[in-house]
């Protein structure tokens, strides 16, 4: 059996099973999951030069918001963890689907549509080769 209290307990295996890996998240980004997801796929595994050179070359709008977070994420590895810049790649990176804006568009004949302004929380995990 486990010595001490069980505060103590948790506390050191949730400890034990943190994951070590560099990340960086954007909540609450004004981009639907599908635009962005499009974006990550394209550097989803590629070395972090290779990923950059991507998104500063690419036309959508997400990929501004990612270039950021990838930067985040990479200055995150350099001063917290100590890896090198030459040696990161993007291990995962996904989008998960956040709040929902919902706006009213008027119509013909006193009608009302409804718009719907989706967000999204973007998620870029970084790893040594």
């Amino acid at each position: 059996m486990a010595k001490g209290h069980r505060s103590q307990v948790k506390r050191q295996r949730n400890e034990d099973m943190k994951d070590r890996r560099p990340k960086a998240k954007l909540s609450y980004a004004r981009v639907s999951v599908t635009k962005a997801c499009y974006v990550l796929d394209a550097i989803r595994g590629k070395d972090v030069e290779t990923a950059i050179a991507i998104l500063t070359y690419n036309p959508r709008y997400a990929s501004g918001i990612i270039l950021k977070l990838l930067n985040s994420a990479i200055a995150n590895a350099e001063n917290n963890n100590g890896m090198s810049r030459e040696s990161l790649y993007v291990e995962e990176c996904f989008a998960n689907k956040g709040p929902t804006m919902k706006r009213i568009r008027p119509r013909a004949q006193g009608r009302a549509y409804r718009i719907e302004k989706r967000m999204s929380h973007i998620t870029i995990v970084l790893n040594e080769q």
